[in-house]
């Protein structure tokens, strides 16, 4: 059963993405960014939805207080990384127009990228870390002036569950930088949806949002430190099985 809902599921984004993609490279020229964001957006509220009943993968959100209480101020969210849903998840459950740091060969897939990229994203070469920082630092300010809020994942890459990856101090000097606040978001997508896997789990995504971090007087590794503590400390209350030696 599981393997047929998987199928189902590959086979309507086959068929959905590409139709999706078309209607917003026609419908991008008369739109403004913030609104090409929205249309966007619905793909990805599509696909959670779908995922509920088809797949039989629900999600719940604790902590969300904590990021309407930063609503209108400069801010730099930090998610843990184990999976695609909660790439798809954010756009369609947070509740302010996030600019994600990706990979720019993510451009390069058919329809997908080509709609991607006429959004106000950062994209950045990963195989020149040194390029790859200026970038971040760079556009980074300026989407942040723009009202945006700005998504990294400081690990760099999916990683299983119950694993763990130093992470990567670019978001956290970002925001030290321009005196952003930090939200740290732990979750468990990766228990449904693993890495390149083509099976999704039925159950329930947690996401915890943590309270939002200042990032006045403290340097980026300062800071750093800080955000990894809590996301590492959350996930081992929300997915304590993983963490069993």
């Amino acid at each position: 059963m599981i393997f047929l809902r998987s199928a189902l599921f590959t086979l309507f984004l086959l068929v959905f993405t590409p139709i999706w993609s078309i209607l917003c490279l026609l419908a991008f020229p008369f739109l403004n960014p913030e609104n090409r964001y929205r249309f966007i957006g619905l793909w990805n509220k599509v696909v959670i939805w779908l995922l509920q009943p088809l797949c039989g993968i629900h999600y719940e959100i604790r902590g969300m207080e904590n990021m309407y209480a930063v609503l209108d101020q400069p801010v730099v969210v930090l998610s843990k990384h184990q999976s695609a849903y909660e790439t798809i998840a954010y756009i369609a459950l947070l509740p302010k127009q996030l600019c994600f740091v990706f990979k720019r060969e993510l451009l390069w897939i058919p329809f997908f990228g080509w709609a991607l990229a006429l959004l106000k994203m950062i994209h950045i070469n990963r195989a020149s870390k040194e390029t790859a920082a200026l970038s971040v630092a760079s556009q980074g300010r300026k989407r942040l002036a723009e009202g945006k809020w700005i998504m990294l994942f400081p690990e760099g890459t999916r990683m299983p569950t119950g694993s763990y990856k130093p992470y990567s101090k670019g978001g956290a000097r970002l925001a030290s930088a321009t005196d952003a606040m930090v939200i740290p978001i732990a979750h468990n997508a990766g228990r449904c949806w693993p890495k390149n896997s083509f099976l999704k789990q039925p159950g329930t995504v947690i996401f915890s949002i943590g309270p939002a971090i200042a990032s006045a007087g403290k340097t980026g590794g300062q800071l750093h430190q800080e955000v990894e503590k809590w996301i590492e400390a959350e996930m081992r209350v929300i997915d304590p099985d993983a963490y069993k030696t």
